[in-house]
């Protein structure tokens, strides 16, 4: 069996953009919607009626919300101390895989990157029972991974001010982190090419990832950046959706 799953930032929780987000996700045709920024329930509730996705979650104000095409038999948001978000806990039914949807905090500088680093670290202590089990976490982690390139040219003069006044050069603690917990970065995993999911008028950066433990590589069969038709992908979000497929057994 397999789960299709896209993680997707829907940018100020979606509002007046549902048509086209759903037009994305019917495209995409996934089993499972993992959302960041879904900040107000009713437009996830009209997502999830014009996918015809009949499950779904959300919270005002708390950043992960999903949909779903088959009932869920357990999903729970978890705080961890420090973290700016909360971080979503999914189980579709008839599975053991477990699913963390999580958004770390945003922009660009070595304090913003430390704060991500902690965040990421209360994550993992948290799952920390479900280490030897198969789960994937996905979501938008706002930092880019090591040996990605950043092209500062490209980014807005105050990002590059932020960049400029932590130190000139951009950390990168938070995916390593990640490697190191013994994870495998879905993308680099499966792909070379750089990537970009964000911003959708000009890709040049990737923030948005899915990691498998590294002892579950195998069941990692499909991670890639969906950007067509690009009109409609920027009409959705300025984020490109991160779609996923996953060997459940």
């Amino acid at each position: 069996m397999t789960l299709k799953l896209l993680s997707y930032n829907i940018r100020f929780g979606g509002v007046g953009r549902e048509q086209p987000l759903a037009e994305t996700i019917t495209a995409a045709d996934p089993d499972l919607v993992v959302f960041q920024e879904a900040i107000y329930p009713d437009v996830i509730e009209r997502i999830a009626k014009a996918t015809g996705f009949p499950f779904w979650a959300s919270r005002r104000h708390h950043s992960i919300g999903f949909i779903s095409k088959k009932k869920v038999s357990y999903h729970e948001w978890h705080y961890p101390a420090g973290a700016r978000h909360s971080f979503l806990e999914i189980i579709p039914n008839n599975s053991e895989t477990r699913v963390f949807g999580l958004h770390l905090s945003a922009r660009f500088s070595k304090w913003d990157e430390r704060r991500r680093a902690r965040e990421i670290r209360a994550l993992l202590e948290g799952i920390k029972r479900h280490q030897h089990g198969f789960h994937v976490l996905v979501g938008d982690f706002n930092t880019l991974a090591p040996g990605d390139i950043l092209e500062m040219d490209r980014l807005p003069g105050w990002i590059k001010a932020l960049i400029w006044i932590s130190g000139r050069k951009l950390q990168r603690e938070t995916i390593q982190l990640m490697l190191d917990a013994g994870y495998n970065d879905g993308y680099r995993t499966l792909h070379d090419d750089k990537g970009y999911t964000f911003p959708t008028w000009d890709p040049h950066v990737r923030l948005d990832y899915a990691f498998v433990p590294r002892a579950f590589r195998e069941r990692l069969l499909k991670c890639t950046v969906i950007t067509d038709p690009e009109e409609r992908i920027r009409a959705a979000s300025d984020h490109c959706p991160l779609e996923v497929v996953l060997g459940t057994d």
